[in-house]
């Protein structure tokens, strides 16, 4: 298949919003969805029979790591964004915990160039938030939004000083987005040396942590009318604090694949490293409120913090192997999984991972599929089944927590900008995706 051609006719399928499901065609030509309708008479460079098939608007993840620059030996944008449109993800909003870490417009701009020449998929970067860069914070305008580690974790980003917490929310004028962990509560339990296993890990940074970060945050926000968004929440506690403001509009929140489907201690037991992030994979009873936390619009979206290491990082002992897993290739094929088990349905998918994100973000021109928005699209064969096997993925990392499950609902074709850079296990990885514009 010739990827580069630029019109496409998509027929007879299974059409997907949050709101309901249809029969149409849908017709691509530069870039852009040009027509949609039943039985489309026009003429174009490749026909896709999509009988039988469900085409949802390509899926945004808003949260992922891909490493460069600095750390490219676990990932860069290339094995990253060929990851992302291998899992049906159209468009990425990368971190900014690099080496250097990316605390200015120039080195944002440095990721911005890398991407638009080596990313199939379309992407937008976060500035991070230091002690003394209020300047830059200032500044931003064209990115995703700002990220605050109000706790440490990978890299050495972090801001726990209250001060310059109020300042920087005084100040910014994007999505405010945290990691939301409370720094001295976590040197508190390390102090008192618990966590010296990996079964500790929800201990080492407890629930706490969690909900003291958040509290502060959410104040924050109030008190200077912000948007706040909190990254990957993890704990029955914080679903409850946000459910709270929702009122506001100023508070959304995501949580991950990871948190919505593995738990402890049975994740740590089986696993190890293998199952440590940051926040923590907590017990059932977080997991329980996470799923009536999404299900009833307390959080908005998911995401996937993909966080890939190498297998010789995670090996090492419990306090040094470092804390993340990948994610961004899997989680599309996980949540339809969930449709095919009948716990939810596709076009809660849709809701979560295409037309959110665009809300929390007011991105442009993405996250659904209308007349003359652009051509990002996912093809996805629900009888599909596949086990998933990190070996055979485009992430560098070589490994998954969900190595071994059996999943069925799969992307089989992902478009990006009108053009097929996906297709039956094949990437075309000569086309770049672009940089995200926002409304804002």
């Amino acid at each position: 298949m010739d990827a580069k051609q630029k019109s496409i006719l998509i027929k007879n399928g299974f059409v997907c919003s949050s709101k309901e499901t249809n029969i149409q065609d849908i017709y691509i030509d530069s870039g852009l969805i040009q027509k949609i309708g039943l039985n489309l008479d026009v003429e174009s460079d490749i026909v896709i029979d999509a009988k039988g098939l469900y085409i949802i608007p390509g899926g945004i993840d808003p949260q992922v790591h891909f490493r460069e620059p600095g750390l490219t030996h676990k990932e860069d944008i290339r094995s990253g964004s060929r990851s992302a449109v291998a899992g049906g993800i159209t468009t990425f909003f990368e971190m900014p915990n690099t080496t250097p870490a990316t605390i200015t417009r120039k080195l944002l701009e440095e990721k911005n160039i890398i991407a638009s020449k080596t990313s199939v998929a379309n992407y937008s970067f976060f500035l991070g938030a230091t002690h003394d860069n209020i300047n830059e914070i200032k500044k931003i305008k064209t990115n995703c939004g700002l990220k605050i580690f109000m706790g440490s974790s990978t890299g050495d980003l972090l801001v726990d000083s209250d001060k310059a917490l109020d300042q920087i929310f005084k100040e910014c004028n994007k999505v405010i987005a945290i990691h939301s962990e409370d720094e001295e509560i976590l040197k508190q339990t390390a102090a008192n040396g618990i966590g010296e296993s990996f079964i500790d890990h929800p201990n080492a940074r407890p629930v706490k942590a969690a909900v003291t970060s958040t509290v502060k945050a959410i104040e924050l926000a109030l008190k200077y009318q912000k948007r706040l968004h909190i990254l990957h929440l993890s704990t029955a506690e914080e679903v409850e604090i946000i459910r709270k403001h929702k009122n506001s509009g100023l508070i959304t929140a995501e949580t991950t694949p990871q948190h919505l489907l593995l738990h402890a201690p049975d994740i740590y037991e089986k696993m190890g490293s293998y199952g440590q992030m940051n926040p923590p994979i907590r017990t059932k009873r977080h997991q329980t409120e996470l799923w009536k936390g999404i299900l009833d619009g307390t959080i908005e979206c998911i995401a996937t913090d993909h966080a890939p290491h190498s297998k010789e990082e995670k090996k090492l002992p419990y306090g040094k192997a470092p804390s993340g897993m990948p994610g961004v290739e899997t989680s599309m094929p996980l949540m339809l999984n969930q449709v095919s088990e009948g716990r939810i349905k596709i076009e809660q998918v849709v809701k979560w991972m295409c037309e959110n994100p665009v809300k929390v973000y007011n991105i442009k021109n993405k996250g659904y599929i209308q007349k003359g928005y652009d051509a990002d699209i996912t093809v996805i064969d629900m009888n599909k089944t596949k086990i998933i096997k990190g070996s055979e993925m485009q992430s560098k990392c070589g490994w998954s927590a969900f190595e071994g499950q059996k999943i069925t609902g799969c992307p089989i074709t992902t478009i990006v900008n009108g053009n097929i850079v996906y297709d039956k296990g094949q990437i075309f990885d000569s086309i770049n995706g672009k940089e995200v514009q926002f409304n804002d």
